[in-house]
C-alpha cells in the first residue's frame, strides 16, 4: 500500500498523470485492500474448518475400519471398503456448509468493496463470464455421457449452461459495442462545447519537452529513471531555497531532433540541449593533461567543452581524473539550473498563500500581525522573490516575517524590506557564501562611487530608481569587470561587498551587465568571517 501510494504521488508530481486519474487510482487501492482484508479472515475461518473436516474424515476411516473388524467380524478389505465409502460420501456432505459459507462470504465482500446495486454485482460475478458457463456445461454432458449418471439430466443442464453462455457472450458484445460508439459521442460532444476552449489557454510553469530518441530516458518500463529524477529536484530545491517548484510537465515533440530537449517557463522556451543517447559526457576539471577521443561538445548547464564517449571509454576516463555523468544526469543538471535561475518568478500569490498558512498553524500571532494589517499578499510575494532572485533561501519564513513585522511600520517599500531582511538572514547568507575558516578574497567599492550612486537615487511613489550618468556607469562596469577577471583567473567566484545602504542599488546597476555577479553587504558578514579586500571599484 505505501509503495503504491507513493507510485502515485509522484506519476502526479511530474504531470504524469491528472488528478483524476490519481483519485480513481487511489480509490482502487482502497477498494483493493478493504477486499483483501476481508478474504483474509473469511480464509481463516474456511482453512480451520476444512482442517476439522479432514481430521473428521480420518478419525471415521480408521475408527470405523477397526470397529468392522473388530465388532462385526468383517475382513480388512472389506471393512476399509464399506467404510471407506461412508467415510467419502459423509466427508462430501460436511463440505457443502464451507461451500456455502464460502459462497456467502465471497458475496458480501463484494457487496461491501462495491457501491453499485448488489444484485446486478452478484449475477455479474456469478455468470458474467460465458468461458467458465462454456466449461461447466461441457463438463456437465461430458458426466452424463461417460458416468453412469443421469445422461437426460446431466445432458440437459449441459446444454442450459452452454446456451447461457452463448446468450451473455452476445449480450458483452452489444455492450462492448454500445460503450465504444456511447465514448465516441461523448468525445465528439466534448469537441462541440464551447467551453473545451478554455483547457487550451492553460500555461504549464515548466515544461520539459523532448525528441522521440530521448523517450527511453523516460519511459520506466524500458529502464528510464527521468521521472524519479525530476521528483527529486523538486524536493532538492524544496530544501535548499524553501519553495515549492510547480509541477514539471514532461511530453514528447516529434518535431524537435530525436536527441534534443527544450525546456520552458510558462510556456515560453528559455533554453535548450542535445544528449547522445548510450553515450557518457566527459569534462576536464583543468588538473589532466591527458586527452581522450570522442566527439566534442559543450555542457548545456554552464556551457563548458566537453566530450561525448562511448560506454567502453568510461572506466578509462574516470581513471584519467574526467567528470563523467550520464545522459539523464545532464538534462537533470541543465533543468535544475534553469529552475533556480527562474524560481523567482515561478513564486505566485498562491504559493505565497500557502507558506503563510502552514506558518499560521504555528506561529498565528505573528501572521495576524503581519497580513493584512502591515503588507499584503502582494508585497510579501516581492519580498520573497528578491530574495529568491539572488539565491537566498526563504525556508527560514519565521525570521523573514519577523523582520518584515518589525520594520513594515515604517516602509512599506519592498526592495528597503527585503535589504532588512537580508541583514536578518545574515548567519543563513554568511554560511552559503563563506566557507568557515577561510579568508574569503572579494571586491571592495570605493567610498567616491557608493556617494556617486546615492546621489543618483531619485525617490517615487511607485520606488527608487537611479539617474547617475552613462559615462559614469560605463566607467564602473569596466573597473568592475577588471576586478572580477582577477578573481576569476585564480579560480575563485566574483563577490563585492558595499556598505548597506547602497548595496541594492549597487546590485541592480550592474546586473544587467553581470548577472550571477553576488552583492553582499557589512550587515550580511557574520563577524567571525574573514574578508580579504583583493581590488576596488572605482570611476
Amino acid at each position: 500500500m505505501p509503495g503504491k501510494q507513493m507510485a502515485i504521488d509522484a506519476d502526479l508530481n511530474t504531470g504524469a498523470i491528472s488528478d483524476e486519474e490519481a483519485k480513481a487510482r487511489r480509490e482502487k487501492i482502497q477498494s483493493e485492500s478493504s477486499f483483501f482484508g476481508a478474504m483474509d479472515g473469511a480464509t481463516k475461518y474456511v482453512k480451520g474448518d476444512a482442517t476439522a473436516g479432514l481430521i473428521i474424515t480420518f478419525i471415521n476411516l480408521i475408527g470405523g475400519t477397526v470397529m468392522g473388524v473388530m465388532n462385526q467380524g468383517l475382513e480388512f478389505s472389506d471393512a476399509i471398503m464399506q467404510f471407506g465409502l461412508l467415510t467419502i460420501g459423509d466427508g462430501l456432505v460436511s463440505q457443502i456448509p464451507s461451500l456455502l459459507i464460502s459462497l456467502s462470504t465471497g458475496i458480501l465482500v463484494t457487496k461491501g468493496s462495491n457501491e453499485a446495486d448488489f444484485s446486478g454485482v452478484l449475477v455479474k460475478q456469478l455468470f458474467g463470464i460465458p468461458q467458465v458457463l462454456y466449461v461447466v456445461g461441457i463438463v456437465m454432458i461430458f458426466l452424463g455421457v461417460a458416468t453412469p449418471l443421469n445422461i437426460v439430466l446431466f445432458l440437459a443442464f449441459g446444454l442450459v449452461f452452454i446456451i447461457a453462455g452463448r446468450s451473455i457472450s452476445s449480450d458483452i458484445g452489444e455492450e462492448s459495442i454500445e460503450a465504444e460508439v456511447q465514448q465516441q459521442e461523448t468525445e465528439a460532444e466534448e469537441i462541440r462545447k464551447p467551453e473545451n476552449v478554455v483547457s487550451l489557454l492553460q500555461v504549464d510553469p515548466i515544461e520539459l519537452e523532448f525528441g522521440y530518441g530521448i523517450i527511453p530516458l523516460a519511459d520506466v518500463n524500458q529502464g528510464g529513471d527521468l521521472l524519479d529524477r525530476v521528483v527529486m529536484i523538486r524536493r532538492q530545491v524544496a530544501l535548499e531555497l524553501g519553495t515549492v517548484v510547480p509541477i514539471i510537465r514532461l511530453r514528447d515533440n516529434i518535431q524537435l531532433n530525436p536527441n534534443q530537449y527544450i525546456i520552458k517557463i510558462k510556456g515560453i522556451q528559455v533554453t535548450e540541449g542535445e544528449i547522445l543517447f548510450d553515450h557518457y559526457m566527459a569534462m576536464n576539471p583543468g588538473y589532466v593533461e591527458e586527452e581522450i577521443t570522442g566527439i566534442p561538445t559543450f555542457e548545456p548547464s554552464f556551457h563548458l567543452p566537453a566530450i561525448w564517449i562511448t560506454e567502453a571509454q568510461r572506466e578509462r576516463a574516470e581513471s584519467l581524473g574526467y567528470t563523467v555523468v550520464d545522459a539523464p544526469s545532464i538534462i537533470a543538471t541543465h533543468l535544475t539550473e534553469v529552475i533556480r535561475s527562474h524560481i523567482a518568478e515561478l513564486l505566485t500569490r498562491q504559493d505565497v498563500q500557502n507558506l503563510v498558512n502552514n506558518l499560521k498553524e504555528t506561529n498565528p500571532v505573528l501572521v495576524d500581525e503581519l497580513t493584512p494589517k502591515l503588507l499584503g499578499l502582494g508585497e510579501i510575494q516581492k519580498v520573497l522573490q528578491n530574495l529568491l532572485n539572488e539565491g537566498i533561501s526563504i525556508r527560514d519564513l519565521l525570521s523573514i516575517f519577523e523582520s518584515l513585522a518589525d520594520h513594515a511600520q515604517t516602509t512599506r517599500d519592498t526592495d528597503v524590506l527585503t535589504e532588512y531582511t537580508r541583514q536578518s538572514l545574515k548567519r543563513a547568507i554568511s554560511s552559503q557564501l563563506f566557507p568557515p575558516n577561510e579568508v574569503t578574497s572579494v571586491i571592495t567599492v570605493d567610498p567616491k562611487v557608493e556617494q556617486e550612486i546615492m546621489s543618483s537615487v531619485k525617490q517615487t511613489e511607485q520606488g527608487a530608481y537611479l539617474t547617475i550618468d552613462p559615462d559614469k556607469t560605463r566607467a564602473i562596469m569596466n573597473s568592475l569587470e577588471a576586478e572580477t577577471q582577477k578573481l576569476e583567473s585564480i579560480g575563485k567566484p566574483a563577490m563585492v561587498v558595499t556598505s548597506p545602504i547602497v548595496r541594492m542599488y549597487f546590485k541592480k546597476l550592474t546586473e544587467e551587465y553581470f548577472r550571477d555577479l553576488t552583492v553582499v553587504s557589512y550587515n550580511e558578514v557574520e563577524s567571525d568571517v574573514e574578508l580579504q579586500s583583493v581590488g576596488m571599484v572605482t570611476i
